[in-house]
């Protein structure tokens, strides 16, 4: 059932704040090394950006309890885009892929794009030969 108003969870509780000028990975704690590697070559390229700062509901019960959720890994300000990574397990693609297409349903306004492991790999390559 498609939802009028944004369900949409702002995450205050991560040291994320995008007044700073730039953000150093060094400083964040992240779920996953890709993710914190992701967050260097951002800093490299110096882009602003934030950790996990919005949980978006995808899915609530007849209580209307949030049941499925996705929270996005980046947001990009200056781009207006968040980036979820899908290094960690190539088995959740399929999973992820169904959160993104759910995201642009109910929330069209919302800029995301899945990076899966080849597009992470690339980039990872092309820093790390700089």
């Amino acid at each position: 059932m498609a939802r009028n108003v944004l369900r949409v969870r702002r995450n205050s509780t991560k040291n994320n704040k995008l007044d700073l000028e730039f953000k150093n990975a060094e400083n964040i704690i992240f779920a996953h090394e890709s993710e914190k590697e992701f967050a260097k070559i951002l800093d490299f390229y110096r882009i602003k950006w934030e950790y996990e700062p919005k949980t978006f509901t995808l899915e609530w019960d007849e209580k209307d309890i949030p049941l499925i959720s996705l929270t996005p890994d980046f947001y990009l300000a200056e781009l207006d885009l968040y980036i979820e990574l899908t290094t960690l397990n190539q088995k959740l693609v399929t999973k992820k892929n169904r959160k993104i297409k759910k995201i642009r349903e109910l929330y069209p306004e919302i800029n995301i794009k899945l990076f899966y492991k080849k597009d992470y790999n690339s980039l990872l390559f092309k820093y790390l030969n700089k």
